[in-house]
């Protein structure tokens, strides 16, 4: 569904307004409290930027970490707060260190403030109850409700939800808008071929993703040690290797249903632990011996998936072929990434889910690359899963969706 976008308000919907924006500031913080990265507060600059040059004042709300309903020094924004000011050197930032009360809702009115940051929404017992008390006072703080915060739009938060059915008109920022578009066009509209790539530990938390996708995409790649549920579920030694027994009969049935649209690794590299790399050896599918465990997919599998990539023009993937971040374990997941650039370079639409993928792109200085890198790790597997996520919901319908 279609939703209204900061972009679609009215110049004077804005000019001299208090703007409440949700945003994901959910930072990474270092040993001196400085943000480790700021890849979340970079891609909120473009929706505060607009916001500005339109003449409002603009009140952010974020969570960061799991403070557990209360205050807690050690998860509070004001170190966000002075880095966001060295991206914003041009505008009035203040940072209050509260979020419910009168001296920040007296804060939002001062002609003397720009952008305002306000402390953890998490410090409020209300906020992941979505309380309804907390939703009122939230709506007090801005004259309008953007949600740029797609990363927390799976959660029915006070602050993502609750607020956006009594401030209006609440409506999408302009990554929240890119989010659901790059997504959404991916599932309903894909240019094809379509080739999924999925990844990760476990068949359980991917199995939703999977059944949506499988009528949907031309081909699915399978890596990672999910891969290795389907080994067992076709009778093959999987050795130490991660398996999720209980899932081997759900992989036997996709693997009957799937036709020729699956497509798992034919060989491994395994070794008899993470700690034994140097022993690390690739072996075919059907030759990984009792004592060894799968840690990613081997060459002639990287290759196979690096073609099938070459072939596509749209390309979603969620999830490492391996253990990315113990090398050479990072062998497949690379040929992912560089597979991925390579089509991009040829005009596909690749599109990264989120998550260890986007770390691992990151890592791999390959984020530039990609047309899109989500920056939702559990929403864009939500929302790839096709639940409705209860912070897009609440916003208001766009045009095409009356």
């Amino acid at each position: 569904m279609k939703k209204r976008s900061v972009r679609d308000l009215a110049a004077a919907e804005l000019r001299g307004r208090r703007a409440l924006v949700r945003v994901d500031f959910n930072v990474p913080l270092g040993a001196d409290d400085a943000v480790a990265d700021d890849t979340r507060i970079r891609a909120a600059l473009p929706t505060i930027q607009l916001l500005l040059d339109a003449g409002a004042r603009v009140v952010l709300l974020s969570h960061l970490g799991r403070p557990k309903g209360k205050p807690d020094p050690k998860y509070s924004l004001e170190p966000v707060a002075r880095h966001l000011a060295t991206l914003l050197p041009k505008a009035r930032l203040c940072f209050v260190e509260s979020t419910d009360t009168d001296e920040a809702q007296k804060a939002t009115h001062d002609p003397n403030v720009d952008v305002l940051l306000l402390e953890n929404t998490r410090f409020m017992a209300g906020e992941e109850k979505n309380d309804q008390r907390l939703s009122r006072a939230l709506a007090q703080l801005g004259d309008v409700y953007v949600n740029d915060a797609f990363g927390s739009a799976h959660r029915a938060h006070a602050s993502t939800e609750g607020v956006a059915h009594i401030l209006k008109p609440a409506v999408a920022g302009l990554l929240m808008e890119k989010e659901l578009d790059y997504l959404g066009n991916a599932l309903e509209h894909p240019e094809r071929p379509f080739v999924a790539v999925l990844g990760g530990a476990k068949i359980s938390g991917k199995i939703d993703v999977i059944q949506q996708l499988l009528p949907r995409v031309d081909r699915l790649l399978i890596g990672g040690a999910m891969a290795c549920t389907f080994f067992k579920a076709m009778g093959l030694e999987t050795g130490k290797s991660l398996v999720e027994a209980d899932r081997v009969d759900m992989a036997r049935e996709l693997l009957a249903t799937s036709g020729d649209k699956l497509l798992l690794p034919t060989d491994a590299s395994v070794s008899t632990s993470l700690d034994a790399a140097d022993a690390s050896h690739s072996v075919s599918r059907d030759a990984i011996a009792p004592e060894d465990a799968m840690f990613d997919i081997g060459p002639r599998s990287a290759r196979a998936f690096a073609e099938a990539i070459s072939a596509a023009r749209t390309v979603l993937w969620n999830g490492p072929m391996g253990v990315f971040e113990k090398p050479p374990f990072d062998a497949g997941t690379r040929a992912v990434a560089d597979a991925m650039a390579q089509a991009t370079d040829a005009g596909a639409t690749t599109i990264v889910g989120g998550g260890d993928s986007a770390a691992a792109v990151a890592e791999l200085g390959l984020e530039g690359s990609m047309s899109h890198v989500s920056t939702g790790g559990g929403a864009s597997l939500e929302f790839l899963e096709g639940k409705v996520l209860p912070g897009v919901a609440a916003l208001d319908d766009g045009p095409a969706a009356r």
